[in-house]
């Protein structure tokens, strides 16, 4: 018999934690997982001083704290173009990996057929086979990484029960404009699914992209559970604080889930967080300009290279094609970078369903000085290619 759950026949560990260990032992830049190494803004940490100076050590709200959620209500409000309450449409989460869970377990039933964009986060798959679900696959075509909508169409008309998004998308830094939502949201209102949104980065964009919430448009809220998180926009991807925002009738349902895996999240980071929730608009203007900039510094390492890659229109990575490197897959370059150049980035097959190795994936969320160093070590490569 065997020792362990079938459900976890096809997961393997995670390639980008696996990437980040390697980089630790053997000395390189960690351009694989997807975390500054930069603190948070200095308010936000004095808040968090204060919030367990203050006691609030036990649990809280399983849902979240009233003033975590009011104010996260009011932003998200603001942001969405569309009234969000703070008791009936919110279930805080210890993370947005906890809220796509939660979120997937709300409404996922096991055999149901979930839509999945490839490439994709590689979580998002393993909440589909940790659910018992099976997986229907849509291609995102490189190097514009863009849909087909008949193909979209084929994969509803196959029974799906839900489609899984993340926008902007990690990990080609895809931005879908409201055309493409559109066609997703007809296609989902048309055979009655759900869909969830991984929306972590909501507020890095890149003009003249703009981030819709396809939560926001008409007839979708009803039908959508949007998951997200305050690590990538607060820089605090260890505080683990995220979201499920849902109508009250799917909110109801994953509260019901949330409580039993994790009962609640950090008390006091909940109340700590409320000071960058109600940060101005002037934040989130300064957050997408300063990754801007970041993203051209490791951009023009690669130009400089002669690397092919897709220019990121949000979040934080971009998918560079190295198979004029003369290796013989992704997994073989990203070693080679690892031990003799000393930048580690991930393989990007592990994001694709089929056999695709032209691709790694960098992330630019680092100081400068940390971009600049590692810029420099990978103009090492340019004589492969």
């Amino acid at each position: 018999m065997s020792r362990t759950a079938k459900r976890l026949t096809g997961i393997g560990e995670s390639c980008i934690r696996n990437m980040t260990r390697l980089a630790e032992a053997a000395g390189a830049l960690n351009l694989a997982q997807g975390f500054p190494d930069f603190p948070p803004p200095d308010s936000l940490v004095e808040a968090a001083h204060q919030a367990l100076s203050d006691g609030h050590h036990q649990y809280a709200t399983t849902w979240g704290t009233a003033n975590f959620r009011a104010a996260l209500a009011a932003k998200q409000t603001r942001c969405m173009d569309l009234y969000i309450d703070p008791d009936l449409h919110l279930t805080t989460t210890c993370g947005s990996t906890e809220a796509m869970m939660a979120a997937m377990m709300a409404v996922i039933n096991p055999g149901d057929k979930v839509i999945l964009f490839s490439p994709f986060y590689e979580n998002h798959m393993a909440d589909i086979l940790l659910n018992g679900a099976e997986p229907l696959f849509v291609n995102l075509y490189p190097p514009e990484f863009h849909f087909d909508a008949d193909e979209l169409r084929a994969a509803f008309e196959q029974g799906a029960r839900a489609l899984i998004i993340c926008n902007p998308s990690n990990p080609t830094g895809r931005v879908f404009s409201r055309a493409e939502l559109q066609v997703i949201a007809d296609l989902a209102q048309e055979f009655d699914a759900f869909v969830l949104t991984d929306e972590v980065y909501e507020h890095i964009v890149y003009e003249p992209h703009r981030h819709t919430y396809l939560a926001s448009l008409p007839g979708m809220f009803e039908r959508t559970l949007c998951c997200s998180s305050l690590s990538k926009t607060y820089s605090i991807t260890g505080w683990r604080l995220g979201y499920v925002l849902a109508c009250q009738e799917l909110t109801g349902a994953v509260r019901k889930v949330h409580d039993f895996l994790t009962i609640g999240a950090a008390h006091a980071l909940q109340e700590a967080a409320v000071v960058a929730l109600r940060y101005p608009e002037s934040y989130y203007a300064n957050l997408a300009s300063e990754y801007r900039r970041k993203r051209n510094i490791l951009l023009g390492y690669l130009d400089e290279i002669g690397l092919p890659y897709t220019t990121p229109e949000g979040a934080y990575f971009v998918m560079v094609d190295v198979s004029r490197c003369g290796f013989a897959d992704d997994f073989a370059f990203t070693h080679w970078l690892i031990h003799e150049i000393g930048v580690a980035p991930v393989p990007g097959s592990v994001f694709f369903h089929s056999g695709e190795t032209r691709y790694v994936r960098f992330h630019f969320s680092k100081r400068d000085a940390t971009l600049i160093e590692a810029g420099e070590r990978l103009l090492r490569i340019k004589q492969k290619v």
